[in-house]
């Protein structure tokens, strides 16, 4: 058998395709194109319908921009993941999720289905439509590089203990945001919660397999970082994240959710505006 050489052109391709071939069904993490080929759709989403399918890595990233009415699901796969999640408008993404008021808004910290990511602005960027883990984090953000670098001895992007901000910068990058575009983010399946006396408790994960179904209500960019939660007790513990898309319809005015609540109701109200005056809706 002649080994293969990449001194000329012929060979380096010769190489790069037998690597792609060797990784076909060997490489965990990563996204599988085209996405309706991904071998473990959810048992109620036809694969066709799938726009969107990713295993990202402990200490990875990912972003997606879908169009209104579109799912995405964020599977915990091992039990240690954390999804660290910023959203943006795609057709303005100076409008941005605004933790602070998704949180004063709905009068409620603990966000699961039936809450809404709220923009700056007092829009629905995506409402939280399943929630299997119940354990969120809308308080201590992600982590940055000078307290991994302090903690973990690495906080870089490219390191082994990648700090939540370093990631976020990357995904940005892709869109045309800089570090300035990022604001607090919120953070899904390791949970905290604060005590009787105000402080915060850690509560880590629910357990491998649950999931977090997201429903944007706009056209919407999502910036994901599988990275340890700030108030992780332990060593750097960072496992995969399942991201799935697919296609479906944005909240009308006849769903139970529109009317949930006042504050709810006003936030849809004013999107649906917004997007009609704009042509989008």
């Amino acid at each position: 058998m002649t080994a293969t050489t990449t001194g000329t052109t012929a060979g380096a391709r010769e190489h790069a395709r037998a690597q792609e071939a060797d990784a076909v069904g060997t490489v965990a993490t990563m996204p599988t194109r085209p996405a309706r080929s991904f071998p473990t759709p959810p048992s109620e989403v036809d694969p066709a319908t799938l726009v969107h399918a990713e295993v990202v890595a402990g200490g990875g990233y990912t972003h997606l921009a879908v169009a209104r009415g579109t799912h995405v699901r964020l599977t915990d796969v091992q039990g240690d993941a954390c999804a660290h999640v910023l959203a943006y408008r795609l057709d303005r993404p100076w409008e941005r999720l605004n933790v602070a008021d998704t949180v004063k808004v709905q009068w409620q910290v603990y966000l699961t289905a039936g809450h809404l990511l709220l923009s700056d602005q007092g829009r629905v960027l995506a409402s939280i439509v399943g929630d299997t883990s119940g354990r969120q984090d809308a308080l201590y953000g992600t982590t940055t590089r000078a307290r991994n670098d302090e903690r973990y001895g690495d906080g870089s992007a490219q390191g082994p203990t990648p700090a939540g901000r370093e990631l976020f910068a990357l995904a940005a990058a892709k869109h045309d945001l800089g570090r300035r575009d990022l604001p607090p983010s919120i953070s899904f399946f390791q949970g905290v919660r604060i005590d009787t006396d105000g402080r915060p408790v850690f509560e880590g994960c629910a357990g491998p397999g649950t999931a977090i179904t997201l429903r944007a209500e706009v056209p919407l960019l999502l910036l994901v970082a599988n990275t340890a939660h700030p108030l992780d007790p332990r060593e750097y513990v960072s496992t995969p994240l399942e991201v799935l898309a697919w296609t479906g319809q944005p909240t009308k005015d006849t769903d139970p959710l529109w009317d949930a609540t006042p504050e709810g109701r006003r936030a849809f109200v004013n999107t649906q505006a917004d997007l009609t005056a704009r042509g989008i809706a």
